[in-house]
């Protein structure tokens, strides 16, 4: 019998998310996609990986990964643990916030996400490498 996988339904990388102390529905603050650093290896000081999951069934072992795309997928981080689904239909929520993660060099990562050994799903994540002009405000910067 083939173990049936749950279904991701979203993968976001953000600053934060918050959760309303009400109804416990999440927003998400500050999407990341790029993360610019005058040098590297770079360290971030947050980011959250927000994931949204359906069709579990009963508990789910899962584990989030952090792999450099250019170093044959090099793990940069990784956590394991068990996501626990009452019943098909419910969507689970996680929110992985990580601090301190250090990006090597610029460049694509992914942050993926597996249930059972198998990949769900990805969401990419690219760093740049920027130059600071002299006397430069925080909104004024150039590309390499």
């Amino acid at each position: 019998m083939t173990e049936i996988q749950p279904i991701l339904l979203s993968a976001i990388t953000c600053n934060r998310v918050i959760f309303d102390k009400v109804s416990g529905m999440p927003s998400i603050i500050d999407i990341v996609q790029t993360i610019n650093a005058p040098r590297y290896p770079a360290r971030h000081p947050q980011i959250v990986f927000f994931c949204e999951l359906t069709n579990g069934h009963g508990a789910t072992k899962a584990k989030i990964r952090l792999v450099d795309a250019q170093e044959e997928e090099k793990i940069i981080f990784e956590k394991e643990g068990t996501v626990q689904f009452k019943d098909v239909k419910q969507i689970v929520t996680l929110a992985m916030d990580l601090r301190g993660i250090v990006f090597p060099h610029p460049g694509e990562y992914r942050f993926q996400l597996f249930a059972g050994g198998y990949l769900l799903g990805e969401r990419r994540i690219t760093c740049r490498k920027i130059k600071l002009l002299p006397n430069a405000g925080a909104n004024e910067r150039k590309e390499d």
